[in-house]
C-alpha cells in the first residue's frame, strides 16, 4: 500500500528541521546558561573554603579550595560524590586516571587509596569543590522508597559522569544552608537523599546500589577492603579475604581487582606506604622504624617500593614535605 501512496510517508521540511535544530539549540544555550548561574552561585557559597578539607556545619558535606600540599592528596579516600566547582582534577587509582572539572563529578563507592592532582582554572581562579561522604545506610533506605531497581547491576566502585541541572539544584539547595544553619537539621537529610538519587539514577548508580545491598560482589568486596585497612600491618592472606567475601579465591581475586584497579597485595602495600608517608613526616621515627610499624619486614623493600611509588626515597620525600609545609605556613 506504501508503495502506491507515497504522500502517506511522513515527510519533515527543510525549513521544519532548521526550525528545529534552532530550537534545540537555543534549549541548548538556556540550559547551559542555567547551569552556569547556578554553578556561579555554589562558589560563592562555598568562597571561604581552605586549602584543606573545610567542614561546611552539614553533616557528611565538605569543601576545600586553593592549593592542596601534594601529600594530602595522596590518601585513603571515604566513598563520595566529589563537585568541581572550579579547576579540575585528576585522581589516579589503580592503574586508571580520571579527570574531571565543573562540567562533571566524580564518585567512589568504597575506601580506595588514590592520588589526586587539582588545577585552578584556565582563568586563573583557585582549585574548588565539594563532596558528599556516602552513608550506605542513607542509599539502602532511598532504593527501599524507589521500590524497584532504579539502576542496572554494575562491578566498578569510582568513576565520572557528565553533571546535570537537576543534580546542581540538589546541591545548591543542600549549600544554601551553610546561610540558614538553624535549618540544617530539619532539611539536610532531604536534600542528602535528593543528591545520592541524582547519582542513582544517573549512568554510574550501580555503584551506589550495590554497596547498600548486602548480596552484591561490590558490598562483600567493601567487606574485605575494610579488613584490610583494620590489619594493613598483618600479612596478607588472599584465602582469608576470600573467606570474608563468600567467594572462591579466583572469584574473588576477579572482583577486587575490577572494583578496585588494584589487587589486594597492592592495595595493601599503598595503605601502608601512604600510612608511612604521615609517620615519616611527623619526624618522630626513622625510615627504617617506620617499615617495620607499617608491616614491613625488609627495611630496604620499603625503601625501594617507597620510591617507586612516591618518587623519592622516605627520607628525602619527607624533607621535601616539611619543607613545602614550612613555605606555606
Amino acid at each position: 500500500m506504501e508503495a502506491h501512496l507515497p504522500w502517506l510517508r511522513p515527510i519533515v521540511p527543510r525549513s521544519c528541521l532548521f526550525l528545529l535544530g534552532a530550537l534545540s539549540e537555543a534549549a541548548l544555550r538556556a540550559t547551559t546558561d542555567a547551569m552556569e548561574t547556578q554553578l556561579a552561585e555554589l562558589r560563592r557559597l562555598t568562597a571561604h573554603a581552605e586549602n584543606r578539607r573545610t567542614e561546611t556545619g552539614i553533616p557528611r558535606v565538605a569543601m576545600v579550595q586553593g592549593a592542596i600540599p601534594e601529600h594530602k592528596l595522596a590518601a585513603v579516600y571515604d566513598p563520595m560524590v566529589n563537585l568541581i566547582l572550579c579547576g579540575a582534577k585528576s585522581m589516579t587509582i589503580g592503574n586508571r586516571t580520571l579527570h574531571y572539572d565543573p562540567a562533571t563529578y566524580f564518585v567512589m563507592s568504597i575506601d580506595l587509596p588514590a592520588i589526586g592532582t587539582i588545577h585552578a582554572a584556565a582563568t586563573g581562579e583557585p582549585y574548588l569543590a565539594v563532596s558528599l561522604t556516602i552513608d550506605p545506610q542513607i542509599v539502602g533506605a532511598i532504593l527501599a522508597d524507589a521500590g524497584e531497581p532504579i539502576s542496572a547491576p554494575g562491578v566498578e566502585s569510582f568513576s565520572v559522569a557528565a553533571v546535570t541541572p537537576d543534580l546542581l539544584d540538589a546541591w545548591l539547595r543542600m549549600l544554601r544552608l551553610i546561610e540558614r544553619p538553624a535549618d540544617i537539621p530539619v532539611l539536610s537529610p532531604a536534600y542528602e537523599r535528593e543528591i545520592l538519587y541524582r547519582v542513582l539514577q544517573g549512568p554510574h548508580g550501580a555503584m551506589l546500589r550495590d554497596i547498600a545491598m548486602p548480596d552484591t560482589a561490590l558490598s562483600r568486596i567493601r567487606l574485605a577492603i575494610q579488613w584490610i585497612r583494620n590489619n594493613f600491618t598483618s600479612p596478607l592472606r588472599v584465602e582469608t579475604l576470600a573467606d570474608i567475601a563468600a567467594m572462591s579465591v579466583s572469584a574473588f581475586h576477579r572482583h577486587f581487582k575490577a572494583a578496585t584497579a588494584m589487587s589486594p597485595l597492592q592495595f595493601q602495600k599503598r595503605i601502608r606506604l601512604m600510612h608511612a608517608r604521615m609517620l615519616l613526616i611527623a619526624g618522630a621515627q626513622s625510615a627504617a622504624a617506620v617499615a617495620f610499624d607499617v608491616g614491613y619486614e625488609s627495611a630496604s623493600q620499603f625503601s625501594r617500593e617507597y620510591a617507586r611509588f612516591f618518587s623519592m626515597p622516605p627520607a628525602r620525600d619527607a624533607v621535601a614535605v616539611q619543607r613545602a609545609l614550612g613555605r606555606a605556613t
